[in-house]
């Protein structure tokens, strides 16, 4: 039975506490009305606490948070991000769950084995992202989708972070953090025309912070890793 006191850090458990009242806070205020929201904000900062343990519970949870914040970006014609999170976001989180399942470090299957990428596939993986990222963007303007330009690159993005979580590697925490100011840049847009969406903007804000400490907790987890093998 997992216990929470003794699985995450004190700054582990404060990071979570502080994301979920800010966006609890944020909601009441500016929203009051999506609860799909909120509860895809919660689901969503729960994931990266996990994440960031490399506990492949984390990756369930994504799979979860992807498709209610497809149906969230639907409501504001945002048709890149509902493209992206459930044809692409979604999906990989799938396959990174069950690569994390299959990877656990010395049979501890709630803590991942950190992979360390080559050259060559990392110059693979970017001419991957360029034919992804050139073909999404060809589907966003078929489809007329707000904010063109910054939903392409929530693609790019978003597709190098899935990545990167697929092949357990520690820099897919930064990835996403690139896509969380990306869409923080997107949620004001649409802030801009319904004051709401300012607790969406909340909710990337603390994805942002929950993405960096996880990219140093995996750079310590690797390390920790090392000297055990």
């Amino acid at each position: 039975m997992l216990s929470i006191k003794n699985y995450f850090s004190k700054y582990e458990i404060y990071l979570w506490s502080i994301s979920v009242f800010l966006i609890l806070v944020s909601f009441f205020i500016f929203d009051r009305a999506n609860y799909l929201t909120l509860l895809a904000s919660v689901i969503g900062t729960t994931s990266l606490i996990f994440n960031a343990k490399g506990n492949p519970f984390g990756q369930l949870l994504m799979i979860i948070f992807s498709v209610l914040y497809g149906v969230i970006s639907y409501s504001f014609k945002y048709y890149g991000e509902m493209i992206t999170y459930l044809g692409m976001t979604g999906p990989m989180a799938l396959f990174a769950l069950i690569s994390w399942l299959l990877n656990p470090f010395e049979g501890n299957k709630a803590e991942v084995k950190v992979n360390t990428l080559r050259a060559p596939e990392i110059i693979f993986m970017w001419i991957l992202t360029l034919g992804v990222t050139h073909g999404f963007y060809y589907i966003l303007k078929y489809f007329d989708t707000a904010n063109i330009l910054p939903s392409t690159l929530s693609v790019t993005t978003s597709f190098i972070a899935v990545y990167l979580t697929f092949r357990r590697s520690a820099f897919f925490a930064l990835a996403y953090a690139a896509n969380d100011v990306v869409l923080i840049v997107l949620w004001i847009m649409a802030a801009l025309k319904d004051i709401s969406y300012i607790s969406v903007i909340i909710c990337f804000v603390m994805f942002l912070f929950n993405d960096l400490y996880g990219f140093i907790s995996w750079q310590k987890m690797k390390k920790r890793q090392q000297k055990l093998l």
